[in-house]
């Protein structure tokens, strides 16, 4: 059982279909995971489970102790910090990136009523300055790039100070200068001993940082392999995964995949 994420045989049915069937998957403390897989694979769909904003149809989820159905989806989601373009797509044009950040603190897209105090904006212009984009605060979110949007988000989802933080598809429509600085900004994260538990969703091996220790791989719906990266991202098993002859390669910590 994982101290920080235990799924024990999630199943997931949606209009007759099943999504996920029987997936079973634990995390403990201190590891970087990433979730690999083609589309339709159910990477998504983990990855609403983990956040707390889907239930399974069968099976259990528990996250940082917590059992959804026995527990306040809104006490748990502050537990798990998320980053995705559907969330930067629903932040209301005209927001300032500074309280793009800080409204995360109250669960929010927006500002609106709240008062912020001292240390709410201490630490999100914190948080900025380590993502490397402390000169954007005072900007408007609809006017920065694509790469900077990210990096914010990612500011934003640690906002809560969460105990796991959640990627979905990071590096997703980045050009090559974009995703490589991204990338170089989650290995930093990966790294550091006081990040959270770190989970990323990606389609490509090469948008995987440095530093992450774990890979669950997903087919159909299922757990395809999972377990050390080392052992995952072989070529035999994403030869296996994506139905094409594969040679995957390491270097400097980052991995590649080609055609063999």
């Amino acid at each position: 059982m994982g101290d920080v994420l235990d799924i024990r045989d999630a199943t997931v049915r949606r209009g007759g279909r099943t999504i996920l069937d029987s997936v079973s998957w634990s995390v403990d403390e201190g590891q970087r995971w990433v979730i690999l897989g083609p589309n339709g694979a159910g990477k998504t769909t983990v990855v609403q489970l983990v956040s707390g904003r889907m239930h399974p149809t069968s099976g259990t989820v528990t996250v940082i102790g917590q059992t959804l159905g026995r527990v306040d989806v809104n006490e748990l989601r502050p537990l798990v910090g998320m980053a995705s373009s559907a969330i930067d797509a629903r932040i209301p044009p005209g927001e300032r990136v500074v309280d793009v950040v800080r409204t995360a603190a109250y669960g929010r897209l927006a500002t609106w009523r709240e008062a912020y105090e001292e240390v709410d904006d201490r630490r999100a212009r914190r948080l900025l300055a380590d993502l490397g984009v402390a000169d954007l605060a005072e900007r408007r979110f609809d006017t920065i790039s694509s790469g900077e949007r990210k990096r914010v988000g990612i500011a934003r989802a640690l906002m809560p100070n969460p105990e796991v933080l959640v990627l979905d598809e990071p590096a997703s429509g980045l050009d090559l200068g974009g995703r490589e600085a991204l990338l170089s900004t989650l290995t930093g994260l990966a790294f550091e001993r006081r990040s959270p538990v770190m989970i990323l969703v990606t389609h490509h091996v090469e948008e995987i940082p440095a530093g992450f220790t774990h890979a669950l791989l997903l087919k159909e719906g299922r757990v395809f392999s999972s377990g050390w990266i080392g052992r995952v991202l072989t070529s035999d098993r994403l030869s296996s995964l994506f139905g094409l002859p594969l040679r995957v390669s390491k270097e400097g910590g980052r991995y590649t995949a080609r055609k063999a």
